[in-house]
């Protein structure tokens, strides 16, 4: 069974989709759709900005978004999905890929969620750091061991943890994990903690935005990050993305359902292979590619 997956935050890189731009006219309309739906040529940033404007979380956002719902589009017939899953702001693309949701709502959703947490981390000084090379249970016991805000975020692979919080508690968390035997422990340069309880004000915000949006039944299952379990139900796929931005991805758990669903090929729609990797992790044998154009 063909699964296609969609990266999130840090996958960005200058000229992503530029290819695609100059390829194909469906893309290019897709993009100059994109820059009135945003109000400002988030095209010229991705093709010829800094890494540093990249960076901008109002920018990051919705970039890795059309990299990826633009190269479903264009894959065309190619596109044959028998579940979808997404990373944290990829699950925005795999509800367009699968038709969830439409390009221009799925769009605005991603706008407006990167604005929401933008402004939550302007809120408290906050932070994450990677985890590798500890068993889960270790890292959530340190993690509930400090008196701060301090929680896991990503579930990525078996020994490979992002923890989120408050910087004086994730500081406290990485000194303990080392403590405690981890192969790495270091903090990320990310401008606030993501899926954590730091996020209720854009959860909030966002929650307003996606109940008044249209959500239709998609042609595949999703895999989602809240529960890592397969849903076809739109309105469970709403409560499931509004508790998203507070809660962990569960993307250990979506790549051993997804297997043990009968996913057998695993395409990345987007910039980076992060995600091939990490499907490698839990099986060497796994086909795994990148959409091409």
């Amino acid at each position: 069974m063909n699964a296609y997956v969609f990266p999130g935050q840090g996958a960005q890189y200058v000229g992503m989709g530029k290819d695609l731009f100059d390829t194909s006219p469906k893309a290019k309309d897709m993009f100059n759709k994109a820059n009135g739906i945003l109000k400002f040529k988030i095209t010229d940033v991705m093709f010829e900005g800094t890494d540093e404007d990249l960076r901008q979380t109002n920018v990051t956002q919705p970039a890795i978004f059309l990299h990826s719902v633009i190269l479903a589009t264009v894959l065309g017939r190619d596109f044959k999905p028998d579940m979808v899953a997404g990373h944290s702001l990829g699950e925005f693309s795999a509800l367009v890929a699968n038709k969830t949701l439409s390009f221009e709502d799925g769009l605005k959703l991603v706008s407006k969620r990167a604005s929401a947490m933008q402004k939550a981390c302007e809120l408290e000084p906050s932070t994450m750091a990677a985890i590798i090379g500890l068993d889960d249970d270790v890292v959530e016991d340190i993690c509930s061991s400090i008196n701060e805000v301090v929680v896991p975020a990503n579930y990525n692979s078996p020994g490979q943890l992002v923890i989120s919080g408050s910087v004086k508690g994730i500081e406290e968390a990485v000194a303990k994990m080392n403590e405690a035997g981890a192969k790495r422990a270091l903090v990320l340069k990310v401008g606030g903690a993501f899926h954590s309880p730091l996020m209720e004000p854009a959860r909030v915000e966002l929650a307003k935005a996606i109940n008044s949006t249209k959500f239709n039944k998609g042609t595949c299952p999703i895999y989602q990050n809240v529960t890592g379990q397969s849903v076809t139900d739109p309105e469970i796929i709403k409560t499931n993305l509004i508790s998203q931005l507070t809660s962990p991805v569960r993307w250990t758990r979506i790549m051993q359902n997804m297997i043990a669903d009968g996913a057998n090929n695993i395409t990345e729609v987007g910039p980076g292979k992060v995600l091939q990797g990490l499907f490698k992790k839990i099986d060497r044998m796994i086909q795994t590619q990148s959409a091409g154009i």
